[in-house]
């Protein structure tokens, strides 16, 4: 034992390390997790500790056996917005498809109109609220989507807001550059001149002004298709800027396999992704998020091809893809639910999915997603018997405990 004490040791817990020990979800039971400077100093069973818990840290905090996580990981949402979706809701269940409400105004561009007229205090406000939700559950790092301005002021607007949440919210926010959204109304007719504003003013600035991390796009037939995504990731790698690419969701258009191309951190939705792509995917490394709640809502019946992705070894990741449209969910653990009732996968996969898995869709797996010694000490505490419970109930399980870069916050 150094002669500097950690900081903190948690003891008499179980651990889903989300590491590959040889035990399902990375466990060790009846173990202890030290925290020092904000990070993980030691993980382990307690037999294992170099000397009495007292000796180990200035302070002491007893789990009595609950379950430890690493803090969970929402790695696509669509988070900042304004505005209600619900009569699109209505028409869907009356008989409207998701393209047919678009083709009439409803869709994207209804969001798009709201988030313009909406104040900033407004915007930030509803936002907040929605991540003080996903902190109750546990999620201590959240990927958020532009795409609801579709000009270079608002766009910007959007990111620079995201910066303002992350200043007064303890969850990291992920921003990511989504302009290429939807072509907005004031290019109706025009897509190609829109993706040159995205490509000669949008990224340029968003790149020099350090507003994001990564840029996306939305490759289907009712948005970009593949020759107009290929400039906006070009434009985007010339920038020195990550890409994600949401794909494949209502028509197989090829873009699990540009994703693949341009070395894409995730590609996102995926129910028509062709045997190709997903090969495809596995060779570049990137990421499949699957998206269940927008699946649900829509009433979808095409299953991504999960089993596919198996055998070709893609990670898979979960996450809400909370938005006001097709997702209005913001529970990590509804999605943990769905992803095994609508996706059938087990709850180990689903647990990955929001924890390691996740880490990788936004490029952070070096210090978030598992416990381990040198990464962040985010770490989630539940009263729960067993992992699987985290995907078991529907709603109602809440963290009890929540630990971000090592300091306690509820």
């Amino acid at each position: 034992m150094t002669t500097r004490k950690w900081d903190t040791l948690i003891v008499n817990a179980n651990l889903a390390t989300m590491t590959e020990n040889g035990c399902a979800y990375g466990e060790i039971r009846q173990a202890a997790i030290a925290i020092d400077s904000a990070s993980i100093a030691w993980v382990g069973p307690m037999s294992e500790l170099p000397d009495t818990p007292a000796e180990c840290a200035r302070t002491l905090f007893n789990a009595n056996g609950m379950w430890i996580t690493p803090g969970l990981i929402d790695c696509h949402t669509h988070l900042l917005f304004a505005g209600s979706r619900a009569w699109e809701f209505e028409f869907r269940l009356n008989g409207k498809s998701y393209q047919e409400i678009a083709e009439d105004g409803g869709g994207i561009l209804s969001t798009v109109r709201a988030t313009r007229e909406a104040t900033d205090s407004r915007l930030l406000s509803d936002s907040a609220n929605r991540l003080q939700h996903m902190l109750a559950e546990g999620v201590t790092s959240v990927e958020i989507k532009s795409g609801y301005g579709l000009s270079l002021e608002q766009e910007l607007r959007l990111l620079s807001a995201c910066k303002r949440l992350q200043d007064r919210h303890p969850i990291d926010i992920y921003p990511t550059l989504l302009a290429a959204h939807a072509v907005p109304e004031e290019y109706t007719g025009r897509p190609d001149e829109y993706v040159d504003l995205i490509c000669e003013s949008i990224i340029p600035q968003v790149a020099e002004q350090q507003l994001a991390d990564s840029v996306d796009a939305y490759c289907e037939t009712l948005a970009f298709n593949p020759a107009q995504v290929r400039r906006v990731f070009d434009a985007a790698k010339a920038h020195k800027l990550d890409v994600r690419l949401h794909a494949d969701q209502f028509s197989d258009s090829g873009g699990a396999a540009l994703a693949a191309e341009y070395k894409a951190l995730s590609a996102d939705h995926l129910e028509y992704a062709s045997e190709d792509g997903i090969r495809a995917m596995a060779a570049s490394g990137t990421t499949a998020v699957l998206l269940p709640g927008a699946f649900y809502m829509l009433g979808e019946t095409r299953l991504p091809p999960i089993d596919r992705m198996r055998e070709h070894g893609v990670r898979l990741a979960v996450a809400t893809d909370c938005n006001p449209g097709s997702s209005p969910l913001s529970s990590i653990l509804t999605a943990l639910n769905l992803s095994c009732i609508c996706f059938r996968l087990t709850p180990e996969e689903a647990l990955q999915g929001v924890t390691i898995n996740a880490a990788h869709a936004l490029g952070i797996a070096h210090r978030a997603g598992s416990l381990e010694v040198g990464k962040i000490a985010d770490l989630a505490l539940w009263h729960i018997d067993e992992p699987a419970e985290l995907t078991y109930w529907i709603g109602g399980r809440k963290c009890r405990h929540l630990y971000k870069n090592g300091e306690c916050l509820f």
